[in-house]
């Protein structure tokens, strides 16, 4: 498998960040699915007065979804990525949204201290080196009583499920990647879900990390059985 991890998955994305909305605005359903995922944070009041972390927060998909769900949250946006970080930047903020560059292992070195609120994470967890080591640190900058979503691909671990997902990348994915000069980095999709946990794995990995409530919620269209919403909690 042609996986990337840490610099040079930084790197890769730091190289697509310019091509990168406009090859997700071609997924069907992509951004409709982050808010439906920002939606199972079941922030109430609109999230007002609520500390909510958007971990691995790419060009700001992620980040416009939770305002969508929770405008009147605080919303600090992180990515290991400079480039990523710096098109999501760039573009139109409210107040009370901030950018910050760190990995998910190391938060509080970059300035983003908790305790949050809620935590979303879209995409991410497949792209850490110890995805347990990154949920515990997570978890330690959440406050009692906080939400998670994970916002992933994650197969059902359905034969039908992993064939149609090779099925996509080979036909419509690695093309547009090689189109746009990022094959690298689409390989790397293709194998990283092929070879993470499938969605059950995932909730029982929550379950271990501490979180409570978990909860595997499917996502509609083509990507049924690929990609899920975890939904947790941390204990009050």
């Amino acid at each position: 498998m042609s996986l990337l991890r840490d610099d040079a998955l930084s790197v890769a994305f730091d190289r697509a960040a310019d091509r990168y909305d406009l090859l997700v605005a071609a997924s069907p359903g992509y951004h409709g699915h982050l808010r439906r995922s920002a939606r199972r944070l079941g922030l109430p009041d609109a999230g007002r007065g609520a500390r909510v972390l958007d971990l691995g927060c790419g060009t700001g998909a992620s980040t416009a979804a939770l305002l969508s769900a929770a405008g009147g949250a605080r919303i600090t946006a992180v990515d290991a990525s400079a480039g990523m970080l710096e098109r999501a930047a760039a573009k139109d903020w409210p107040a009370g949204v901030d950018f910050v560059r760190a990995s998910a292992d190391r938060l509080g070195e970059a300035g983003a201290r908790g305790p949050f609120d809620a935590v979303f994470a879209a995409y991410l967890m497949r792209n850490v080196p110890d995805p347990d080591r990154t949920l515990a640190r997570v978890r330690a900058v959440m406050a009692p009583g906080a939400r998670i979503a994970v916002h992933e691909y994650a197969l059902s671990g359905k034969p039908a499920h992993r064939a149609l997902w090779t099925a996509v990348c080979r036909t419509v994915i690695m093309p547009l990647g090689r189109a746009g000069g990022d094959a690298g980095l689409y390989r790397h999709l293709w194998h990283s879900v092929l070879g993470f946990d499938t969605a059950p794995e995932f909730a029982a990995r929550m379950r271990a990390a501490g979180f409570t409530d978990v909860r595997v919620l499917p996502l509609p269209g083509w990507q049924t059985g690929i990609t899920h919403t975890f939904v947790g909690r941390v204990a009050a």
